[in-house]
């Protein structure tokens, strides 16, 4: 009895042995086993990403009152014709001139930007540009998302990321293959420091314009200092959504901070305003973006 136990146990055994030894062979053949079959069977090779088009042949604008030339020619007036972007100015010399060639930016760029815009208007300019099929879309927005009437109703820096998620989002559902470029938002408490010297702009900038930063410009207390700091703090957390939104974007260029660190003259800046870039910085712009279109490499 004891015998026919032991038999029959030995006999389990070597079974379950046979089995676990079948079921290695089988796993050896295995997808992600690493054997030769695997790798045949394996997912397909990546995709290799786009290359950036350094010499785009067409540029849309979209953006504020910046991108528009307000206040470079007249006072309280937008002046497209010295656009960084698109401008035909040939003292300004903008990204699409530098591009295409003086004598058809004309007719292959387009200026879709609007004065006092901010984030949440970008979807709307956005479809407008990608109805011209650009090789290249502008984008400098943010400014008017801080100059408010008061810090208290600055866009949050939640739905100024949501609005530029979903206009890129709309841009790539229309155009996939349009580049992009994006500016960096302006120091705006640079400005402040810049033209607050100046008596007929502070004499503008009581007329409300970017009352959070600009107001009582010579107010140097604790509390107006406090103030444009929170103006400050705002801009910078702009510019970091403008950087991840558009690094997730193969077709995109951020310019690495580069407008947000310029440092405007008093030359460079509206001599109806001494806020806004006059024609002399408007070209300075154009030269910021054209560097960093036709770079090798995208900005650090």
């Amino acid at each position: 009895m004891h015998t026919r136990r032991r038999k029959r146990q030995r006999i389990g055994t070597g079974v379950v042995a046979l089995a676990v030894a079948a079921a290695a062979l089988a796993g050896c053949g295995a997808p992600g086993s690493g054997s030769p079959d695997s790798a045949e069977r394996g997912s397909p090779a990546p995709r290799p990403a786009p290359v950036w088009d350094r010499s785009p042949g067409s540029v849309a604008a979209v953006g504020d009152s910046i991108t528009r030339g307000f206040d470079a020619c007249g006072v309280l007036v937008d002046c497209p014709a010295v656009s960084w972007a698109t401008g035909t100015d040939t003292s300004v010399r903008s990204l699409a001139a530098r591009l295409i060639g003086d004598p058809s930016v004309a007719d292959r760029s387009w200026n879709d930007a609007r004065s006092g815009a901010r984030m949440a208007d970008l979807p709307d300019q956005m479809t407008r540009a990608v109805a011209h099929h650009p090789d290249l879309v502008t984008v400098m927005v943010g400014a008017n998302d801080a100059c408010r009437k008061s810090t208290k109703v600055m866009t949050t820096v939640k739905k100024f990321r949501s609005s530029f998620v979903k206009a890129m989002g709309l841009l790539r559902s229309k155009s996939p293959k349009t580049q992009v470029y994006v500016s960096s938002v302006p120091d705006l408490k640079r400005l402040w420091s810049t033209g607050r010297g100046n008596p007929l702009g502070r004499e503008i900038w009581k007329l409300g314009l970017c009352a959070s930063m600009l107001g009582n410009a010579q107010d140097n207390s604790a509390g107006a200092r406090k103030r444009r700091q929170k103006v400050y703090d705002r801009v910078v957390a702009y510019n970091g959504v403008l950087k991840d939104v558009c690094a997730r974007d193969r077709l995109c260029r951020y310019d690495g901070g580069a407008v947000f660190d310029f440092r405007f003259t008093g030359a460079q800046l509206s001599q109806w305003d001494w806020f806004h870039p006059s024609t002399s910085g408007q070209g300075r712009l154009a030269e910021i973006a054209y560097r960093n279109v036709v770079a090798a490499n995208p900005p650090a």
